[in-house]
C-alpha cells in the first residue's frame, strides 16, 4: 500500500489533470449553444444560396451553417454579416450571445482596414497604387486592430463567459508559386496582397493568444487552392458582382473553412 500522503497527492494531481482536460476539450456538439459572428468570410459571401438574409449574405454553404447541419447543436444563431467591422460586431451582433452560449466563431478585421477599397485599387490602378494601398492598410492594422480585437474578445467573454471562442483568420489570395502564368495583377501586387493578409492573420493569432481563445488558421487548408491555382476555392475578380471577388466559393467554405473550424469547435 502507498503511504496516505502519497495517495492524497496523487488524487489531487489526478483531479487537477482532469479539470485541465475538461477545460481544454470542446463541448459536446449536440449540447452546444452555438453563435456565429463576424464578417463576410463567416457569413459566406461568395458561396451563393443566401436565402432571405438580405445584405448580410448568409449562405447555406457557409462554414457555420455546415457545422450546425452536421452536428445538430441544441441552438444555433447565425449572426455573421457581410461588410461587418469590429464596431458592427459589437453594436449589432453581440446581442446573440448569452450566459448559455457555449461556442462562438468569427472572422473580423478585414473591413476595418478597407479590404474592399484596397482590392479595387489593386485591380484598377496597377502595381504602384496597389503597393501603396496595402502599405497604408498594414500601418492601419498595426495601429488599430490589436485594441479593436481586444475589445471584441473582452466583450464576447463578458456576454458569453462559458463559451469556447474560435477566432479564424483569412486565406492567402494568391499561390505565388503558380502566379507567373496567371493573368491579372502583377506578381509584385500579388505578393504584396498576400503580405498584408499574413500581417492581419498574425494580429488575429496574437489576439487569440492574449485572450485564451482558439485560433483557427485556414491558410494551410487553402494551400494549393488559391487564385492562380487550377482548382481555386476563391472567387477571382467578378466585374458583374465585385463583392464576391476574393471571397471563398462554396468549395472554399466546405473544404477550406469548415474542416478547420470543425477541428477547433
Amino acid at each position: 500500500m502507498r503511504p496516505r500522503h502519497t495517495l492524497v497527492a496523487l488524487t489531487a494531481a489526478a483531479a487537477t489533470g482532469a479539470a485541465t482536460l475538461l477545460t481544454a476539450l470542446p463541448a459536446n456538439a449536440a449540447t452546444a449553444s452555438y453563435v456565429a459572428l463576424g464578417d463576410s468570410y463567416s457569413s459566406g459571401l461568395g458561396a451563393g444560396n443566401y436565402g432571405n438574409s438580405g445584405s448580410c449574405d448568409r449562405s447555406a454553404g457557409a462554414y457555420p451553417q455546415l457545422w450546425a447541419n452536421a452536428n445538430g447543436p441544441s441552438s444555433f444563431t447565425f449572426a455573421a454579416c457581410s461588410g461587418a467591422t469590429t464596431s458592427d460586431l459589437l453594436s449589432s451582433q453581440l446581442s446573440a450571445l448569452g450566459s448559455g452560449t457555449t461556442l462562438v466563431s468569427f472572422t473580423i478585421g478585414g473591413n476595418d482596414v478597407g479590404f474592399s477599397s484596397v482590392m479595387e485599387t489593386c485591380v484598377i490602378w496597377g502595381t504602384s497604387s496597389c503597393v501603396s494601398a496595402v502599405n497604408s492598410a498594414e500601418s492601419q492594422a498595426q495601429s488599430t486592430l490589436p485594441a479593436a480585437f481586444d475589445n471584441v474578445l473582452n466583450s464576447i467573454k463578458a456576454k458569453a463567459p462559458n463559451a469556447r471562442i474560435v477566432f479564424l483568420d483569412y486565406p492567402d489570395f494568391y499561390d505565388l508559386n503558380s502566379s507567373s502564368g496567371c493573368i491579372g495583377l502583377s506578381g509584385t501586387s500579388r505578393a504584396k496582397i498576400d503580405e498584408g493578409i499574413n500581417l492581419l492573420d498574425s494580429l488575429v493569432q496574437q489576439a487569440a493568444a492574449r485572450h485564451g481563445a482558439v485560433f483557427g488558421d485556414v491558410r494551410g487548408s487553402f494551400s494549393g487552392h488559391e487564385i492562380c491555382d487550377s482548382s481555386s476555392w476563391l472567387n477571382s475578380v467578378d466585374w458583374g458582382n465585385f463583392g464576391d471577388s476574393y471571397h471563398p466559393t462554396a468549395a472554399g467554405q466546405a473544404s477550406g473553412y469548415y474542416p478547420v473550424f470543425a477541428s477547433k469547435a
